[in-house]
């Protein structure tokens, strides 16, 4: 709740540090009875996939907020878009990115309103010599709870088919594989020389749900049953899993943990939240057996198996985690001022990209201790 007499409503994420004092000085510049709708601007170079092609003209000049540097709406806003939103609810089915969809809609419904570029939110660390001049700060760092989990609590399940050996296979044995500790490649053909496993599952163009529950199945019927964690990638997955490990340290594997890049769909007529499989979906085992366990299965087997995981979470309770880490596209698709902030754990798509060039430059471990002096060379993506 609010109190009545509030002039805003002011949202940041979990590690968003807040200099309450510097930010009511801030706001206070703004006048409080207009509509305002405040943060740090991020912009598209280009149309992307993921804010469904928008502004593709010119998608530079649609500005959309940080939320990690936090930000604000001025209570007649708030007034304004409530009384839209009765009305006419967001109409999309899906939600992909919530921060550009939020100011798309208000931009759409409240007469072209901009968000207004604010220089005191920022996503600068504390430590920075110019944090001073911020009213928001963010620690971009990777989460540490504790020690790291080791290799061996994680159980790597690549899914590929016979038409992608030999061009999407040697990008994952040249980059990330040599990390793993157990991994297994699940195609439609046994192929020794890789080595893949054919679990019986016909290849279909799309969905893979039949490939995905039968990796679940394996994954509790395997060898390596000590190993807390299921790891479910693409061939065209690119993925740091020392950066997983340390991630995962927050987080119990004896409780039912379903994580990675959240999205909605139906969210505005009581849909469900899914993790998107190209970005990584990481399981714990005792999720794992919560899913198995149930009644939930494919519909078929080329059904989406990210969206039925997250229609069979919404059922069983399990709570299905956002992790903004994880990437179902390319870096070129982000924003490059997000994702200066970032310690990315996954990106995904070998389209139009040297993938192996854009691992060693994003994720690669001997990038993990000097990730803040990369520069985003848009020519090397």
């Amino acid at each position: 709740m609010y109190g009545r007499n509030s002039s805003w409503i002011f949202f940041c994420e979990e590690d968003t540090s807040v200099k309450v004092q510097k930010l009511l000085e801030t706001l206070q510049r703004y006048d409080k009875s207009k509509n305002y709708f405040l943060g740090k601007a991020l912009y598209d170079d280009e149309s992307t996939i993921i804010h469904h092609y928008a502004f593709a003209e010119n998608p530079s000049v649609f500005k959309y907020p940080d939320f990690a540097a936090g930000w604000a709406l001025s209570m007649p806003l708030v007034k304004r878009l409530a009384n839209i939103l009765i009305k006419d609810p967001p109409t999309s089915d899906f939600t992909i990115d919530l921060k550009h969809e939020i100011a798309l809609y208000i931009w759409q419904k409240v007469d072209g309103q901009e968000l207004t570029s604010v220089p005191e939110f920022c996503t600068r660390s504390p430590s920075s010599p110019k944090a001073a001049e911020c009213a928001t700060l963010f620690i971009n760092t990777l989460p540490l709870c504790g020690n790291p989990v080791k290799k061996e609590d994680l159980f790597v399940a690549v899914k590929t088919c016979k038409k992608f050996h030999k061009d999407r296979i040697p990008v994952v044995k040249q980059t990330w594989e040599k990390e793993a500790v157990h991994l297994e490649y699940y195609s439609d053909h046994a192929d020794p020389t890789i080595p893949t496993v054919d679990l019986g599952i016909p290849n279909v163009e799309r969905g893979h749900c039949g490939k995905t529950f039968a990796i679940l199945e394996r994954f509790l019927k395997s060898d390596v049953s000590d190993t807390h964690w299921l790891v479910i990638v693409d061939d065209d997955t690119l993925i740091s899993l020392p950066r997983l490990q340390k991630l995962l340290s927050c987080y119990d594997f004896n409780e039912a943990v379903f994580l990675g890049e959240r999205y909605g769909y139906g969210l505005s007529a009581r849909g469900y939240n899914y993790i998107t499989g190209g970005g990584g979906m990481v399981f714990s085992r005792r999720a794992v057996k919560e899913f198995i366990g149930s009644k939930c299965r494919c519909y078929s087997n080329d059904a989406p198996d990210d969206m039925v995981l997250g229609m069979c979470a919404s059922g069983l309770g399990i709570p299905v985690t956002h992790s903004p880490l994880f990437h179902q596209a390319r870096p070129a698709d982000y924003s490059k001022d997000f994702l200066a902030h970032q310690v990315p754990i996954s990106f995904h798509k070998h389209w139009n990209i040297d993938p192996v060039k854009v691992y060693n430059i994003w994720l690669a471990p001997s990038r993990s201790q000097d990730w803040k002096e990369r520069k985003y060379i848009k020519e090397d993506l």
